[in-house]
């Protein structure tokens, strides 16, 4: 194992809820469409990583690295700010942390 002086790693988990989905081709239309969206004006790593299965509920996991914390918690910030701004997306609950 070897550590990279200066690295900061911000996870964010979001759980979201999309009230208009009404099956999983529905939900995932609509995921793919945030995915894609918040990959290419943020450049982060994004995955749904639990409610797979439901058609209503996701819960995404967003990573950013860089050399500055204040950078990271900005990126995750105007992230989070762009799915809020999501008229078919409601987030129930956010989790952030910098490692």
């Amino acid at each position: 194992m070897w550590c990279v002086a200066g690295m900061v790693v911000g996870i964010c988990t979001v759980e979201l809820l999309i009230p208009e989905s009404q099956s999983l081709k529905d939900k995932r239309q609509v995921l793919h469409s945030v995915k894609d969206r918040l990959r290419g004006k943020f450049n982060l790593s994004i995955a749904e990583v639990d409610g797979q299965d439901l058609w209503q509920k996701v819960v995404l996991g967003m990573a950013c690295v860089a050399n500055d914390g204040s950078y990271v918690e900005q990126v995750l910030e105007q992230a989070l700010n762009a799915i809020k701004s999501m008229p078919t997306i409601e987030v129930v609950c956010v989790h952030r942390e910098l490692l």
